[in-house]
Parts: structure tokens; C-alpha cells; sequence
């Protein structure tokens, strides 16, 4: 079983979703992880609590499957989480995206990068509202279009204040 294979089974077993796995320096394995969507709302964000009990169940399952890494690092995406898979682009329908393709789309003036809305998928084609020059614009893609794509961090500082 490849690495990231038995990551993703240990991780969802345990009721989370991955979301990457990254090797680092100095044989650092660092591990993010989140809620499913369906648990995202009633549960909130990823505590240390959750990423202890990923590291304790984890570390246990690589040292069995004898994977080597020097440290294990087990934390949340971040404000600014990665979007990959058309699961993800369905959950995060209607929040604010920076998407990089691979490639320029012709007539796009080699532009490749762009920050906009996401629309929820319809088929293989993922859809991008976006502001350009000319005003409101659509970009459609797929995931094989994309190179990476992040969520733009929505902070409310005024939140909680009365």
C-alpha cells in the first residue's frame, strides 16, 4: 500500500478528511487534515485535540508499515486551504477561490492565475466567476486544467464585538 493510501485510510477511519500529506526537510511528514463536510458545520474547526488523536493513531500505523520519517506533524489546512478534489469544489461552492491553472487558455493573454467565486461543479467542469477588465467574467475548468487552488481567507475582525 502506497503512503498516501495508508494515511487517507487511517485518517478517514478516524472520521477526518485529508487534505494533503507534505515531506519536508529533515524527514518531516506533515499531515493536514479537516472535518468531512458533512461534520464541518456541527463541529467547527480542527482542535489540537483532533490533530493529537491523528498523530497518537498514526504514528502507530507507520511504525507497524515501517514508513520512515524523523517527525510527524499533524495540523489543520489553514484559512487559506487547498482545493483539490471535485468534492472539495462542490463544498466550497460560493466562497471566494485563487485558482492557478496549469496552462493559459487561449485568449487569456497568458494569464493563469485568477481569484473569483467558485460555482458548483456541473459534470467535470468547474466554474470560476471573476472580475477582468471588462467586467463580471466565467472561467471553466477541470482538474485537469488545474495546477492549484486555494481558498481566499475570509477574516471577520468585528465578529463577537457588541
Amino acid at each position: 500500500m502506497q503512503q498516501f493510501d495508508l494515511i487517507a485510510k487511517t485518517v478517514t477511519g478516524l472520521g477526518y478528511d485529508l487534505v494533503d500529506v507534505e515531506r519536508g526537510e529533515r524527514g518531516i511528514l506533515r499531515v493536514y487534515i479537516d472535518f468531512t463536510a458533512a461534520d464541518a458545520a456541527e463541529k467547527g474547526p480542527i482542535t489540537v485535540e483532533d490533530c493529537a488523536t491523528v498523530s497518537h493513531q498514526l504514528s502507530h500505523v507507520l511504525t507497524v508499515e515501517n514508513v520512515n520519517y524523523e517527525r510527524l506533524e499533524i495540523s489543520s489546512p489553514g484559512l487559506d486551504r487547498p482545493v483539490r478534489t471535485m468534492a472539495d469544489f462542490e463544498r466550497f461552492a460560493g466562497c471566494e477561490c485563487t485558482v492557478k491553472l496549469r496552462a493559459a487558455f487561449p485568449g487569456s493573454a497568458n494569464r493563469k492565475t485568477y481569484t473569483g467565486v467558485l460555482q458548483a461543479p456541473q459534470g467535470d467542469k468547474i466554474g470560476l466567476e471573476f472580475e477582468s477588465k471588462d467586467g463580471p467574467a466565467q472561467l471553466e475548468f477541470t482538474l485537469a486544467d488545474l495546477d492549484k487552488a486555494r481558498l481566499v481567507p475570509q477574516v471577520d475582525f468585528k465578529k463577537g464585538k457588541a
